[in-house]
């Protein structure tokens, strides 16, 4: 088996986790990680160029946060490789094993024991050409300082609503525990494919999220000023009244590894809580 180790260098203190991974899998799988992040011990590992990580692998080990999962999460998925998220951060929806459980959770990823989750990814292009793919979800909000900004919101070329907002999210089932729920939107089991619109401190009395069906393309305009784009919490750059933001189903799917038999409603109540 050969296993993409990826870890977040500011979470990953002296590299100490990875250190542990490198060192339980030496001997019982090729280890390949970035020639950025040397350990101080071999461990057997085999270093290669940041993008070459993903195509030599069979499955990534990502050691950090959620969020440290997601900036890799659309590589795994054009590679057609799975991830196990070892936790460093505060909430680990994805990350469930927690530093304490490496050796039995290695154990078992090695044996087999082990289910993958299919999570679906959002691909948004701005005038058709430039193109972006998220695990959890894609923003368009005002830049700093700004007023609200004018959003209008089409479903398969109908119009859905108009906000005057500080943003706009639109999140996949996966990002539904993110930012969206912060937003006030609502929690969407993992496995369903949908879109969640929810407007970000909307200054409307009605202004509530739509749950929209993902066999239909959405449409983002800004009406008046400009604003943001971000993909996955990573801003993209700035869009224009002119810009047309198309978001659909991508065709890419991310796949999860869970090693645990917890439900994502007992880790939502876990963690939430």
């Amino acid at each position: 088996m050969k296993i993409a180790v990826i870890t977040n260098k500011n979470k990953d203190t002296g590299l100490m986790t990875a250190t542990k991974v490198a060192k339980f899998l030496c001997g019982k799988a090729e280890v390949f990680m970035s020639n950025d992040t040397v350990l101080d011990s071999a461990c057997g590992v085999t270093y290669t160029e940041p993008d070459e990580l993903f195509c030599v692998s069979d499955l990534a080990i990502v050691i950090g946060g959620d969020g440290t999962l997601l900036n890799v999460a659309s590589q795994c998925a054009k590679a057609n490789i799975p991830a196990l998220g070892i936790n460093l951060g505060r909430i680990g929806f994805m990350t469930e094993v927690e530093v304490s459980d490496i050796e039995n959770s290695l154990t078992k990823l090695l044996s087999g024991e082990y289910t993958k989750e299919k999570r679906m990814l959002l691909k948004a292009s701005i005038n058709d050409t430039e193109t972006y793919h998220a695990l959890n979800d894609i923003v368009v909000s005002k830049r700093d300082h700004e007023q609200l900004i004018g959003v209008d919101l089409y479903a398969g070329g109908e119009l859905v609503y108009h906000y005057d907002a500080d943003g706009l999210i639109i999140a996949t089932p996966t990002g539904s525990t993110g930012y969206s729920i912060s937003a006030g939107g609502p929690v969407v089991d993992p496995g369903m494919d949908l879109y969640v619109a929810t407007p970000i401190c909307a200054h409307m009395l009605l202004a509530r999220s739509a749950v929209l069906p993902a066999d239909k393309e959405l449409t983002v305009k800004l009406s008046d000023k400009d604003a943001i784009i971000c993909a996955d919490g990573q801003m993209k750059r700035i869009i224009t009244c002119d810009d047309i933001i198309k978001i659909s189903k991508s065709n890419y799917e991310f796949e999860l590894i869970k090693i645990g038999k917890s439900s994502f409603y007992n880790t939502l109540i876990n963690k939430l809580s």
